[in-house]
């Protein structure tokens, strides 16, 4: 690991990276493309110390070290042939794309880029909106996601010497493919709060998957009752988080920060609000700047309400990751209004970057009747003394 520059954030970003494009599907690129251009007219890109880089294609070497070389090649010869079946592709949810898998290589090859100038010291922190497929498995293609560039980037780290990795998911689906990769190995602890499996997709994340023989305690799941809001997500986040990550002192954090966990999404069912994710994300760079010197690798993720959610979140992503925070009731330029009404004419413009709420904030333990109280303290039971902490002591 190399020094670390000054106050500096690597943005990466192509507009090829809208060529990870399903078609008519909820994961429409257009969510990237207006994010990027709101962030660019709210003069974020724009600010000192931010470092644009423009990402290639993950090669063979950087994917054959999460995906066997076979699905690969699935991947690359599912789009000739109309009839192809097999390895989660040509399904409602993966359909195949044209240049599918060179589309998916370079969502890789910007999450490695983001990986590695952070990791050599040529930036403190790192963005790529475009990133976050964390669903994609060694072998099979899976909620929207072929390969899966948060492990992909994270077994690079490792490969470069990195011994203690933090991986932290606020997508509303758990991290599934991220966990499955590293489940067995104690230098990755992989977090992520995400609505029960009960009721959402993927099906996994129970607080007692906490990591396999010898790596107990390193996956770490807070399964969240749909209907959650900001208060009860955030203090969720604040009683969990924070203690795992400091006992395990990571030396970089990866975070995947979908932003389907709002409440107009259409896809799941937890209620934040793009103030309360706004906070999540300050919360993350400050773990980070206590934890690991600034070192904090930040991609996208799910999110489908692609005008009204997506854009203002992960711009206020951008704005807490390269300086200071945008203020909420920061109003929304004309330029980007008008773009969004030519890309979807059907959606719901939003005129500033709040919803008009104030996160409060709350401390673990509310009662123990909150179903949300209860999910956090089955987590802190599952895994906190396994970390030396003590599950019943709201100070750990």
């Amino acid at each position: 690991m190399a020094g670390m520059a000054d106050d500096t954030t690597a943005v990466v970003w192509d507009s090829a990276l809208l060529d990870y494009d399903m078609g008519d599907h909820p994961l429409n690129p257009v969510r990237v493309e207006l994010t990027m251009a709101l962030a660019r007219d709210l003069g974020i890109l724009d600010r000192p110390g931010v470092q644009m880089i423009t990402p290639g294609e993950a090669s063979e070497i950087d994917l054959t070290r999460v995906h066997r070389a076979d699905y690969l090649e699935a991947v690359r010869l599912a789009p000739i042939d109309p009839f192809f079946r097999g390895w989660g592709l040509n399904t409602p949810d993966n359909p195949v794309f044209d240049d599918m898998h060179q589309a998916s290589a370079r969502i890789c090859g910007a999450t490695l880029a983001a990986a590695g100038a952070v990791w050599h010291g040529v930036a403190r922190r790192a963005v790529n909106v475009a990133g976050g497929l964390h669903h994609a498995m060694p072998a099979r293609a899976a909620g929207f996601c072929v390969y899966n560039d948060p492990a992909v980037a994270i077994a690079w780290l490792l490969e470069q010497g990195a011994q203690r990795v933090a991986y932290i998911d606020v997508d509303v689906h758990h991290g599934d493919g991220v966990q499955t990769v590293f489940y067995d190995d104690p230098r990755v602890l992989t977090i992520s709060l995400h609505e029960s499996p009960l009721a959402l997709f993927p099906g996994t994340g129970f607080a007692d998957e906490i990591g396999g023989p010898g790596a107990e305690g390193t996956a770490v799941n807070v399964p969240l009752p749909p209907g959650t809001g900001d208060a009860g997500w955030l203090r969720a986040f604040h009683a969990v988080v924070p203690s795992v990550v400091r006992a395990f002192a990571p030396e970089i954090i990866i975070s995947q920060c979908g932003a389907d966990a709002h409440r107009l999404d259409p896809l799941a069912d937890l209620r934040l609000s793009v103030d309360g994710q706004r906070a999540a994300y300050i919360a993350m760079r400050a773990l980070a700047d206590e934890v690991c010197d600034g070192r904090w690798v930040a991609t996208g993720g799910g999110g489908y309400a692609l005008v009204e959610v997506v854009p203002r979140a992960w711009a206020h992503l951008l704005a807490v990751a390269t300086g200071e925070p945008l203020a909420p009731e920061t109003r929304i330029p004309q330029r980007w209004r008008t773009l969004a009404a030519a890309r979807r004419p059907e959606a719901t413009i939003p005129e500033a970057m709040t919803d008009g709420t104030e996160p409060p904030i709350e401390s673990w333990p509310g009662t123990s009747e909150d179903p949300v109280d209860r999910a956090v303290l089955a987590t802190r039971t599952a895994v906190f003394p396994l970390h030396g902490l003590d599950p019943h002591d709201p100070r750990d």
